[in-house]
């Protein structure tokens, strides 16, 4: 039952801050299929809550809207989906990314090898670039917010800095690292440097 406890609390701290409860009432309704939202907006609710100075919404850079449209790859649907969010809330800096597409413009974009096709957002959000960082969560039509967590929910939770090495090469990590320190005082780094892609586990959604 341990994944579920997890699952609660994050839950309890999405449900906590309003700021993200309305960014998550905004993707729902704008219905983009598969949409979760994660990566760095939920690892800063979290590490800001429980190890900095309190989570500001005025601080979030970007706000990542992960969804998946097989029938729609073109260059220009990400901005499609973002301006439909903005169009709701246009004081939120949302970033969409369709992770149908993201092998057709990854290595051109990145100057990295493409990866393979993503099947669905899960898919995509287990290569998000650390394991605290590939997580998100989404609110369903009843309410319960959702959580996608293909590495479990201990990193995120207890503070852990850890490279996901699916997509994240070791000196992309270090220069991610370096760029993040002394934001959250108490949060532990853990650089490693095994090569073999991080194992998806099951967690409470």
């Amino acid at each position: 039952m341990t994944a579920v406890r997890r699952a609660g609390e994050l839950r309890a701290l999405v449900a906590a801050s309003p700021w993200l409860m309305s960014v998550l009432v905004t993707v729902r309704a704008v219905a983009l299929p598969d949409a979760w939202v994660g990566a760095g907006v939920l690892r800063d609710l979290v590490w800001c809550e429980r190890y900095g100075d309190g989570f500001v919404p005025a601080a979030v850079r970007d706000v990542d809207v992960a969804y998946h449209e097989a029938a729609e790859v073109g260059r220009d649907g990400d901005a499609r989906a973002t301006a439909r969010l903005h169009g709701l809330r246009p004081d939120v800096p949302w970033e969409a990314t369709n992770q149908a597409a993201v092998h057709l413009w990854y290595a051109e974009f990145f100057g990295a090898d493409a990866p393979e096709p993503l099947a669905s957002t899960a898919a995509g959000i287990a290569t998000w670039p650390e394991t605290a960082t590939a997580v998100a969560v989404r609110l369903s039509d009843g309410d319960h917010v959702d959580v996608c967590a293909p590495y479990g929910l201990d990193d995120l939770l207890d503070g852990v800095w850890r490279r996901n090495p699916a997509r994240v090469t070791v000196a992309e990590s270090r220069r991610r690292l370096a760029r993040q320190r002394g934001r959250w005082p108490r949060v532990r780094f853990v650089e490693s440097d095994g090569q073999g892609p991080a194992r998806p586990e099951p967690s409470g959604a």
